[in-house]
Formats: structure tokens, C-alpha cells, sequence
């Protein structure tokens, strides 16, 4: 009886030894020399080849070596189990592993340490992405309200009365908003022109295919130039329903976009709003918000530089953007 009872406690010990090679746990078996007696479903990022008759300097990085050392050393001494971090490198990526060290006793005697590790790689990762994305979100968090302070100062210095603010004001942030949508909706990768162009503009027009000729090459814009593009052609797109194309039944704006060489020679984007306006608007460049923001707003903001004429009853909008906003594609 007492011979099938080994024999069955042998064989439950062997499967369970077994079912570590299906899981992310491992067990190393050290003698108090903390030499490996034995080993189960040791990591590659540990050791590649049998760990039998090595130590802890053998097969770790020295300084982590020295470090599960110390603390096996004391669980020895103590018998009293500990636990710790591991880090390693393998391959060039870094790998985790939680670490329980028992001390294994025979008659009260402490013959032994068991190294239990579980694989905690892809939660580190996980934490790590996650970590970045939050710093990330805080940084175009900051961004985006620095924006919106912006846009609330230079709105409030250039309006005459508090409906005029408030009016103005949710249209430039109903703005940023599309322009946020488009950021976010490709994981803040950005946006491409096309798509900007018909959100800022399309929906000032009765029937877009008509009033809007868009032309010329359609880079993907970084999110920043997606925002503050964005609120160049909502700014474009307000005066135009106001005073120019837009607000006419037969109107229609041209809005074409090149690729040209800048004044340092690295590429830019070049983007110009053609349409014609009422002769009463002619010359009525009073530096209102729209206008600084752009001549002056959007282009600092680019690092780039813009241009608005207005003349015989023509409106001409030129902002030259630095290739560092865009990917030509």
C-alpha cells in the first residue's frame, strides 16, 4: 500500500512538472551551495541550455545575480520565504519575473531553496505602453487648453459685446473640436487636408461638390498643423459665408495645395484659399481675431509663414507649412 502510495505521489509530482510547460511559471531547486539540483521550464531569457550544477552568477546578469543571492542567502538563514522583482535582458528586450523563495526543510532542517518565477512581461509592457499614452494624452492635454486660452484671449480682445464673444468664440471651438475628432480618430497619428478641408469648410456650403474646388496634393498633417490648419479654414470659411463666395448662391471658393521647396530648401506645403468677396470688403483688414489668426496665430504656431491679400474684390490666402507638419505620402 505504502509502495503504491509513492508510486502515485511520483507521478502527480511528474505531471505537475509537466503542466509548467504549458504556463508562464517556472521552479528552480538550489542545495544551500545554491547550486541547481534541478529545474522546470526555465525561460530562454534565463538560460538556453540545463542549469544543473550552476549557480545564480552563472546564468543572471551579474548584478541581479548578486542581488537573488543575498536574498536566497538569508531565506537560508532564516528559513522565512521572501519575494522580489527580476529584470533581464534577452534579445535586446527587457523580460520580468516575479520571484517567491521558499526555503525547503527536512526535519526542521533548512536542505534547500525553491525558486518559484512567473513570467510577468506582457503586464510590465502593458504598463509601460500605458504610461506613455498617459503622459502623451497630458501633453496634448496642456496643448489643446493653451490653444483654447488662446483663441478665448484674442477673441475677447477683439470683441465689441458679450454675445459677439460668445458667438465667435463657440464657433472656433466647435472647430478645434472637428479638427480633434479627425486627430482621434486615427489614434493621434493626425489627419489628411482632404479630410480637413471638408469638415472646416463643407459645412458652410449648401452644396459642397460646388462651392469648394479643392486641388493639388493631399498631405497627411501632423495633429498640431490639424488643428491650427483647421482653424485657418474655419476662420477663412466664416468671413466667406460672411462677405465672399459662400454667402452668394453661385459662389465658389478654390482652395489649391502644392508642394514646393522653402527658403532653407527643405520642402513645404503650400496651401491657397482663392474666392472672390464683396467690393464693400475690400481693404477692411481691421486686425480682428480672424485676421491675426491668419497672418499671425496659425503660422507661428507652424513655424511657417501666411500671407492675406484682399484687392478688386479678391480674397487670396497663402500659409506656407514646413515639412515637419506633414507627410507628403
Amino acid at each position: 500500500m505504502n509502495m503504491h502510495i509513492a508510486e502515485g505521489t511520483v507521478e502527480i509530482g511528474r505531471s505537475l512538472l509537466r503542466a509548467l510547460s504549458n504556463t508562464g511559471i517556472s521552479v528552480v531547486y538550489q542545495d544551500p551551495a545554491l547550486r541547481v539540483i534541478w529545474s522546470q521550464n526555465v525561460p530562454a531569457s534565463w538560460s538556453e541550455g540545463d542549469l544543473v550544477g550552476r549557480t545564480d552568477a552563472e546564468f543572471l546578469p551579474a548584478d541581479e545575480a548578486t542581488r537573488l543571492v543575498a536574498i536566497k542567502e538569508r531565506v537560508l538563514a532564516t528559513g522565512q520565504p521572501e519575494t522580489l522583482e527580476l529584470r533581464v535582458e534577452f534579445d535586446g528586450a527587457p523580460y520580468w519575473y516575479d520571484l517567491w523563495i521558499d526555503a525547503d526543510r527536512w526535519d526542521e532542517a533548512v536542505v534547500g531553496v525553491i525558486t518559484t518565477a512567473v513570467d510577468i512581461s506582457e503586464q510590465k509592457r502593458r504598463e509601460q505602453t500605458l504610461r506613455t499614452l498617459l503622459r502623451e494624452v497630458s501633453h496634448r492635454s496642456k496643448n489643446l487648453l493653451a490653444i483654447i486660452q488662446s483663441i478665448a484671449t484674442q477673441t475677447g480682445r477683439h470683441a465689441t459685446t458679450v454675445e459677439g464673444f460668445l458667438s465667435r468664440f463657440r464657433g472656433r471651438i466647435q472647430s478645434l473640436a472637428a479638427s480633434q475628432d479627425l486627430v482621434t480618430s486615427s489614434n493621434w497619428r493626425g489627419a489628411d487636408l482632404g479630410e480637413l478641408i471638408a469638415g472646416q469648410v463643407g459645412r458652410y456650403a449648401g452644396d459642397p461638390s460646388r462651392a469648394i474646388a479643392i486641388s493639388g496634393v493631399n498631405p497627411y498633417l501632423t495633429p498640431n498643423a490639424a488643428l491650427h490648419i483647421g482653424l485657418a479654414l474655419h476662420e477663412l470659411a466664416v468671413n466667406s459665408v460672411s462677405y465672399g463666395a459662400l454667402a452668394r448662391a453661385d459662389g465658389r471658393v478654390d482652395i489649391a495645395s502644392r508642394i514646393d521647396a522653402g527658403p532653407s530648401g527643405a520642402n513645404e506645403l503650400v496651401l491657397v484659399w482663392t474666392e472672390q468677396i464683396d467690393a464693400a470688403a475690400d481693404g477692411a483688414q481691421e486686425k480682428r481675431f480672424g485676421t491675426a489668426a491668419l497672418e499671425r496665430v496659425v503660422p507661428t504656431s507652424l513655424n511657417g509663414r501666411a500671407n492675406l491679400e484682399m484687392g478688386n474684390g479678391t480674397l487670396v490666402y497663402t500659409l506656407h507649412v514646413p515639412e515637419s507638419n506633414f507627410d507628403s505620402q
